[in-house]
């Protein structure tokens, strides 16, 4: 009754059904959530475009553009981190060391935030844990362990 589609009663994938291990679906839960923020970040940046008059347009704009182009790097590794991509890992990896890099920056200067720095240190620090579990290795790896990847997608 509660038995999901693509498993059988034993707890084994159903055939042609993927497996995704919950830490790969952690994963990605929290790159769409950081994808979102980024997204939500760029809508407000784009407000306060309009409504406020910025001390140099060119740094706003480019500080906009920056924005747009993590937001969709970012969504473009939450969709293939669920269609299991061999390079979400390395591309999670090189956005959360660079998140880690602003959140460093959050906690110290003239105009610190702890609150902001622990909002993006604490979930990055998490993504950085999922990549490295066997599990999410396995699923996003190209070819299954000792077998031929072309002869498996033949069969």
């Amino acid at each position: 009754m509660n038995e999901r589609p693509d498993r059988h009663s034993d707890g084994k994938s159903a055939p042609g059904a993927p497996f995704r291990p919950r830490a790969l679906f952690l994963l990605a839960t929290l790159l769409w959530a950081e994808a979102a923020l980024l997204w939500v970040a760029a809508v407000w940046l784009v407000l306060e475009l309009i409504t406020a008059t910025p001390t140099s347009l060119a740094s706003a704009l480019a500080i906009l553009v920056l924005v747009l182009i993590a937001a969709a790097w970012v969504t473009a590794i939450a969709i293939n981190s669920l269609r299991r991509r061999t390079w979400i890992r390395g591309a999670a990896l090189t956005w959360q060391l660079v998140q880690i890099a602003v959140a460093v920056g959050s906690f110290q200067g003239l105009y610190a935030r702890a609150d902001l720095g622990w909002a993006l240190l604490l979930p990055s620090l998490a993504v950085l844990a999922l990549l490295f579990i066997p599990r999410v290795i396995a699923a996003t790896t190209s070819a299954p362990s000792g077998g031929d990847a072309l002869a498996d997608q033949r069969e």
